[in-house]
């Protein structure tokens, strides 16, 4: 089927006609005629992967990877375009969900296209000559596809995640047991590893570890269970973590720990987070993860209560309190729904919740005991947007912000601060 692409949308697929539906097409660009094959099909909607591009965009490149669509779909969009399209994007997406005009949104972003992201989780399958090899599932089918290397990844990553799956084909392990694989780096080159299997097995020998390989684990995963989420430890040797130095605080976090994956662009956003915060008030921190915004800020602001439902992440927080000796800082394990009542009118919150926004109890305490300030960055400008939209009754946006976390990739990272009428 050929289609006409108008734009790029939220999601990040190019968006046209046919027959009357909405077609949302993968591998497509503003002003190309693509032949798509389609994938899902919708009472209004379609959606569909450019198999031809008839006529191509001039902002079209190459791309350097087979499986692109499945990590990377905007590799075959020039560098500068996207940024420009991130900014578009945003600012329809503020429109339509929150009916807030952003004319003049910025977007910070670094040269560092590939090469950039410090967490990888892979799947596995098998190559032509039945050995086990990394893999991603392909864009819109429960379907693995074999990869090499992951270009958004850090080399370390790459060269971790060959040398387990060598581990891997040398103890013959099958296939039907290889459920997934989460790699970690930070910026000094040092890596983690924890690999999930679907069956209780021992071996003889284990990946070693070296100078810069800190820590390997290997866990039994409920095969029921599609996450990468332990079970059962089977081994476990050096350590479970690695320390990222941000603002020359030293923060600990664990494979699973949410952490942000591009640090020197995360930087950026602390820089522009640092500027709302005041010395003389007290901050409270929700979804706090490990404590990378306030411990990193600890000294721009009275006192903070870090809260995030992830035990693990405030396990971490802990640790990075104590091992900084940061004494105007503690942290709180609970659903943030749950330890509403911290939040006060005269504190600044901060807000870095997961893709879904924030839950609906955040909002009415919010909205009831009104705080005279609020920090939002979110992974999701939909869900932000959403939230805004309750919001906006009682705050005005300050200050908005894009952040390009995930080069090549449409995801947008957006901050927002809210000051109380």
């Amino acid at each position: 089927m050929k289609i006409q692409i108008e734009k790029l949308v939220f999601g990040g697929q190019g968006i046209g006609r046919f027959e009357g539906k909405t077609a949302f097409v993968w591998n497509a660009l503003p002003g190309e005629e693509v032949e798509a094959l389609l994938i899902k099909k919708h009472k209004n909607i379609i959606e569909a992967i450019a198999t031809e591009i008839i006529k191509p965009s001039p902002d079209r490149i190459k791309k350097i990877e087979e499986h692109f669509l499945a990590c990377s779909p905007w590799q075959i969009l020039s560098y500068a375009k996207e940024n420009i399209w991130k900014k578009e994007i945003a600012k329809e997406t503020y429109k339509k969900f929150a009916d807030l005009k952003m004319s003049e949104l910025e977007i910070e972003s670094d040269e560092k296209e590939f090469g950039y992201r410090n967490k990888i989780e892979y799947s596995f399958t098998l190559d032509n000559a039945g050995k086990i090899t990394l893999a991603f599932f392909i864009r819109g089918k429960h379907k693995l596809s074999a990869i090499n290397d992951c270009q958004l990844a850090t080399e370390p990553i790459n060269k971790i995640a060959h040398k387990i799956v060598d581990w891997l084909n040398l103890n013959e392990v099958p296939i039907r047991s290889c459920k997934s694989l989460i790699v970690r780096s930070n910026q000094a080159g040092e890596t983690i590893a924890a690999l999930f299997i679907k069956d209780v097995l021992s071996f003889e020998e284990y990946p070693e570890l070296d100078e810069k390989f800190l820590g390997f684990t290997l866990y039994f995963s409920d095969p029921h269970c599609p996450a990468s989420i332990p079970t059962q430890t089977l081994y476990s040797v050096g350590q479970d973590f690695l320390i990222e130095e941000i603002n020359g605080i030293k923060l600990r976090y664990g494979v699973s720990s949410f952490f942000q994956v591009n640090v020197p662009i995360f930087e950026k956003a602390l820089a522009d987070i640092e500027k709302f915060l005041d010395k003389k008030k007290e901050v409270l921190d929700f979804y706090s993860g490990v404590g990378a915004i306030s411990l990193a800020l600890h000294n721009k602001f009275k006192s903070a209560v870090l809260v995030d439902n992830n035990e693990e992440a405030i396990s971490f927080a802990k640790v990075n309190i104590e091992l900084n000796k940061i004494k105007n800082c503690e942290a709180q394990a609970s659903e943030a729904e749950k330890i509403a009542e911290l939040i006060t009118k005269d504190k600044i919150l901060i807000v870095d919740p997961p893709r879904v926004g924030l839950h609906y109890k955040v909002i009415d305490k919010i909205l009831e005991v009104k705080p005279r300030r609020i920090i939002y960055l979110s992974c999701n400008l939909a869900t932000q947007a959403r939230d805004l939209k309750m919001l906006k009754g009682e705050y005005e946006v300050k200050f908005s912000k894009l952040y390009n976390f995930f080069p090549r990739t449409p995801h947008i990272e957006g901050l927002c601060v809210l000051e109380r009428k």
